[in-house]
């Protein structure tokens, strides 16, 4: 049976979820960014949190996040967005629904490496556990 999560999502009132699981740790390179450009730092992590504003819980908010990564093309953002979306509880099997739905939009052969890039960041978590 499929879940509804995010469907369940939209007919709750809007709620600010401020109880965020615990994250991987960023990469090094994000890190001394954050170092040299702190106001762009500062400015980032307040778009963070009035992105967490709203009805849609976690799970689904990594959802959209990984899409619009896709949808963008942005190998980085792909790769972040699936660590995160693995350490919020996304399945596999979610991961590629959303590979699937991208697939008509993109093309053919960014499909292929929006997947090469998500079984890269797929693996690497396998490797750290």
């Amino acid at each position: 049976m499929r879940t509804e999560a995010c469907v369940q999502a939209f007919k709750t009132s809007p709620s600010t979820h401020s109880t965020m699981p615990k994250l991987p740790k960023p990469p090094k390179t994000y890190s001394d960014f954050m170092r040299r450009f702190p106001k762009v730092g500062k400015a980032w992590e307040l778009t963070g949190e009035a992105g967490r504003e709203g009805p849609l819980d976690e799970k689904c908010a990594r959802l959209v996040k990984l899409a619009l990564s896709i949808g963008t093309l942005r190998e980085g953002a792909v790769h972040s967005a699936v660590r995160k979306a693995l350490a919020v509880g996304v399945t596999r099997a979610e991961i590629d629904q959303v590979i699937a739905l991208a697939a008509g939009s993109l093309g053919f052969p960014a499909t292929v490496a929006i997947y090469s890039w998500i079984e890269e960041s797929v693996t690497e978590k396998k490797r750290t556990r």
